[in-house]
């Protein structure tokens, strides 16, 4: 019965307001007070039944509610007769769950979003080579899968054959299609916009990087922060301290309409729901961004940070070496060239494939006897020629004369932070090469809008050459640069800031930086959708996308801020009542309620302001 009648909540706030019309009606219109009366009580009594279930419910494990509250000052203004108040009180107090629902549904559209765009079935290879539709709980590591122009892809896996352009905004949080063929890698929940791809089944069900952020969203939505755990313990005893107050002013004043009237107006709904919705709302802005807050308490903590140190391969740059600057010392640059492309080309060394990629198409000549020369670079003959390329401990070794004008260029290309490829023929310098990682795109920018977001030191860390760290922390107008720093160094650093009382964020790729993401205030992983990057860090940044980090500061921002305004409004709202009370002689249990109400309400569409939150330019 009683799960019968807290099921039909929202019928019984119907019928309720319909009596009370009605009631109205009778007493005003045709003048009947008694029908009136019947009608009010009926209706009070309707409107309390699930009421006062809910508070019986909460008695049972030990917990004074708000119910409680309600139920008491509706028996009492039902025993003085009160029936046209008891009857407006329980109508609000239900039409007040039932808007609250309803909003706080809307605050969690972001998950519900991500739970609709779960894929549900699949088309799987079977042992004929025939393709069968399967539901994807049936589809398995390893198996092969067909998708089509727009399906979702059911599962994480490994394209091997077919291109196409896949929408990966569920991950990712860009809607730009993103070019995929054989070898590239598929998340489940994203879209083929066109093209057909076979696919290898990597990951399935939960352990898909889309389940995983669905499981991670909803822990994070769930999770409370210390303002929220306070909350929870200042409403456990602040009820009954409404409670006690109602019986002691009923104890003195013998005026029991005063006493219920308190009991309503003590009523803390605003300041137990205003928190938990600012806190739902803004994880779910930020899923919807492609950003992972996980918690609450990450929320507030990541508000708070006044220093964000950076690990600089890719995160501040892009992770893939390229060639900046090229210096020939030789009439004959196209011959230089190939002979450099010829014997690179043979190397899987990243800076070597930098080399090949810029010289790009020209001539290549047989190599002959080659020898890789440890933490030195490569020698080899080259028709006839003896061809060395690498560092200048190379050239040193092999008996390369230097000149005046050589040494001063490779002192200004390492000043520019450049990695030295140099090459020799035949014992004289032909060519000074300078490789560096570059900045990504648009990283001064957002780095500007995180300083105006109150952050006042932004520091790098790099296991790279200081001139190279010097040169990208110049360019992007950082606070402090750090090189040749090995993980556990970075580790010691970050924790003399903490012991300097700052609040410190990490920004790292979430693999080798993981001392680091651990212990600083607030992990940060430029993901990609990593494992590691999911479980290592406090935010994940999906599609190692850096311009979400300012989103993400402000956004937590915002959120902090909310929290704050929403307990103003709520503490603001049961002080005004409740001195109204003592002060004025308007105020009753209706109006009470309906101001009551009304503040929820107020908490919850300024909760819901953060799902639209957008960082101003």
């Amino acid at each position: 019965m009683q799960r019968f009648i807290l099921s039909k909540k929202n019928q019984v706030a119907l019928i309720s307001a319909i009596l009370i019309v009605a009631g109205f009606v009778s007493l005003y219109a045709f003048h009947n007070e008694t029908a009136a009366t019947w009608v009010f009580a009926i209706a009070s009594v309707l409107g309390i039944a699930p009421i006062a279930i809910q508070a019986y419910q909460a008695l049972w494990v030990k917990v004074v509610s708000i119910d409680l509250l309600v139920t008491i000052a509706v028996i009492g203004a039902f025993f003085i007769r009160n029936f046209e108040e008891s009857a407006i009180v329980t109508f609000l107090f239900l039409f007040g769950a039932y808007l609250e629902q309803r909003t706080l549904n809307k605050t969690r559209s972001a998950i519900k979003e991500l739970t609709e765009m779960a894929p549900e079935s699949a088309l799987k290879q079977g042992e004929d080579g025939e393709y069968v539709e399967v539901e994807v709980d049936e589809v398995g590591v390893g198996d092969i899968l067909l998708v089509k122009t727009g399906a979702k892809v059911p599962v994480d896996g490994t394209v091997l054959a077919g291109e196409g352009y896949i929408n990966e905004a569920s991950i990712t949080g860009e809607s730009v299609p993103v070019s995929k063929h054989a070898d590239s890698g598929v998340y489940a929940g994203t879209i083929l916009e066109n093209g057909t791809l076979q696919i290898v089944a990597d990951r399935v069900g939960e352990d898909t990087t889309f389940g995983r952020i669905i499981e991670l969203v909803e822990e994070a939505q769930d999770s409370k922060s210390a303002a929220e755990r306070f909350i929870d313990r200042f409403a456990r005893w602040y009820t009954p301290a409404v409670l006690a107050l109602a019986a002691i002013v009923w104890v003195f004043s013998r005026n029991i309409e005063l006493a219920i009237t308190i009991l309503v107006l003590g009523c803390p709904g605003a300041l137990v729901i205003g928190v938990p919705v600012s806190n739902v709302a803004g994880i779910g802005n930020g899923a919807k961004n492609g950003i992972l807050l996980k918690g609450s308490e990450v929320i507030v903590d990541f508000s708070r940070v006044d220093t964000i140190v950076f690990d600089k391969t890719g995160t501040l740059t892009v992770g893939n070496p390229e060639v900046a600057e090229v210096q020939i010392y030789s009439e004959d640059a196209d011959t230089v060239k190939a002979y450099v492309a010829s014997v690179e080309s043979e190397s899987d060394h990243p800076l070597a494939q930098a080399v090949v990629d810029h010289i790009g198409e020209t001539k290549r000549f047989p190599v002959k006897n080659t020898n890789v020369v440890k933490g030195g670079g490569v020698v080899a003959e080259v028709e006839g020629h003896a061809v060395a390329i690498g560092n200048v401990a190379l050239m040193d070794q092999e008996g390369v004369s230097l000149s005046e004008l050589a040494r001063a260029d490779i002192a200004q290309f390492e000043v520019r932070g450049n990695s030295l490829v140099l090459t020799s023929i035949d014992g004289e310098l032909k060519a000074l090469i300078g490789i560096r990682d570059q900045v990504r795109p648009g990283v001064k920018g957002d780095l500007a809008k995180i300083k105006k977001l109150g952050v006042k030191n932004l520091v790098v860390l790099s296991g790279d050459n200081q001139g190279t760290v010097d040169r990208v922390a110049s360019d992007l107008g950082l606070t402090e640069a750090h090189g040749h720093m090995l993980p556990e160094d970075k580790s010691a650093y970050i924790q003399n800031l903490i012991d300097k009382d700052h609040i410190v964020a990490f920004v790292g790729d979430g693999v080798n930086d993981s001392p680091s993401l651990a212990l600083a205030h607030i992990g940060i992983a430029m993901g990609g959708g990593t494992d590691v990057a999911i479980e290592t860090s406090d935010v994940v940044l999906m599609n190692s996308d850096f311009s979400k980090l300012p989103h993400a500061l402000g956004l937590t921002k915002a959120t902090a801020s909310n929290m704050r305004q929403n307990i103003a409004i709520a503490v603001g709202v049961v002080l005004f009542l409740l001195a109204s009370v003592f002060f004025s002689d308007w105020m009753n249990m209706s109006i009470g309620m309906f101001v009551h109400e009304g503040s929820i309400l107020v908490v919850i569409l300024n909760g819901m302001r953060l799902l639209n939150y957008k960082l101003k330019s």
